[in-house]
């Protein structure tokens, strides 16, 4: 993510660049998930261009948090 996204707005459009880096995937995998709908994470097309919302990608993130069990190490 660049410098003049840290301080981003939830309105904010990231590129899959970006939103692979901060999800630690490839942006070939985000492009998997877009056209067989694997998870639900939106994103806005103009054109050929392919942006995320940040707000959506935190969303997504937050819904994937998982809670550690009191007996799980």
């Amino acid at each position: 993510m660049r410098k003049d996204q840290m301080s981003a707005t939830p309105k904010t459009l990231l590129t899959p660049q970006d939103v692979a880096d901060r999800l630690g995937v490839s942006t070939t995998t985000l492009s998997t998930w877009r056209c067989t709908k694997r998870y639900p994470l939106p994103y806005v097309k103009v054109g050929r261009l392919v942006r995320y919302r940040l707000a959506d990608v935190e969303d997504f993130e937050l819904n994937r948090l998982q809670e550690i069990a009191a007996n799980d190490n």
